[in-house]
């Protein structure tokens, strides 16, 4: 399915639990963006060469990174955290992952996001389409639990502007409230460049991290720089804290220094966690934000995206 504007055009992924291209436990289903043009310049695509359901996150094998059922995803795809009802849940009983559905304990052993749990109950999913958007809507119950929600998410272009917006209400339908951190992990794949040098990240307070990144990145007051180019099976990941309890502070920009092409991430509620992710195909800098959801409430969010390219 595709939106546009004069500015962008957007393909994704419709939810299916039959055929949807993904059907893992961990992402959000809706809204995931297989690929984004603007200005000449491309966001988002695979950061993987080939999915396999035996792997259980991802693996390097020579040049191909293959990516497990849980994390083949692609674009700024978000996740639910927390999974509700999961630790309450004998073995063999239901709980919520919210973006995806009712799922099954399997045994005793702590929650993962890598771990496969049998789907018991995908929702009611539609969707809505016009030219520069698009609406999603889950509804979920799990009486066995007392989980339950509506979820709704629009992907929306602005008119005439380089921008997207993605927007969110979740109403709890259950008899328990609901808690969990929400993140997305954007996945950029700008222009299929290798990260390395010519990529900076900037942040609107002074940063810092308890991980040593050398010799493949450095901060440097508010920038978040690459020393070296990302090979082999280079792993770069870690936390980055200085951010105040202000949604000022949610204001993350990304720029391929080369190009001239970029990315600006700004949101309406305070950070609760930030950190980077990347490997030689992909920079993710994955913020989080804190949902508490009381009974027969809801909880509205969004997301602006603005798409830059300087002329270089």
């Amino acid at each position: 399915m595709q939106i546009s504007n004069a500015r962008v055009t957007a393909d994704l992924y419709l939810p299916d639990p039959d055929i949807g291209f993904y059907r893992g436990t961990r992402f959000d289903w809706s809204g995931v963006i297989s690929r984004l043009q603007c200005d000449g310049h491309e966001y988002y695509g695979a950061w993987f060469t080939e999915r396999q359901p035996s792997v259980r996150d991802f693996i390097f094998r020579g040049a191909d990174i293959v990516a497990g059922a849980h994390s083949a995803i692609t674009g700024p795809a978000e996740e639910f955290v927390a999974p509700q009802g999961y630790d309450s849940a004998q073995s063999d009983q239901t709980f919520v992952k919210i973006g995806v559905g009712v799922l099954r304990r399997m045994d005793a052993t702590e929650y993962s996001c890598y771990d496969s749990y049998e789907l018991v109950d995908s929702g009611k999913w539609s969707t809505r389409q016009n030219a520069g958007s698009i609406e999603f809507t889950q509804e979920v119950a799990d009486p066995v639990s007392g989980y339950g929600y509506a979820y709704t998410k629009t992907i929306r272009l602005v008119d005439q502007r380089p921008e997207l917006v993605i927007a969110h209400t979740l109403r709890n339908t259950g008899r328990h409230a609901i808690r969990t951190p929400q993140y997305n992990h954007n996945f950029l794949t700008l222009d299929r460049a290798p990260i390395g040098p010519a990529f900076v990240i900037t942040l609107p307070f002074a940063a810092r991290t308890t991980t040593n990144l050398e010799p493949l990145a450095a901060i440097s007051g508010n920038r978040i720089v690459y020393r070296a180019e990302l090979s082999g099976d280079d792993v770069l990941g870690f936390p980055v804290h200085g951010f105040s309890n202000s949604a000022s502070d949610y204001d993350i920009r990304i720029e391929n220094q080369q190009t001239g092409a970029g990315l600006r991430m700004i949101a309406d509620r305070p950070l609760s966690h930030l950190a980077v992710w990347s490997i030689r195909t992909v920079l993710s800098v994955e913020p989080f934000i804190d949902l508490n959801i009381a009974p027969s409430t809801s909880a509205d969010w969004s997301y602006h995206y603005t798409y830059s390219a300087a002329d270089r």
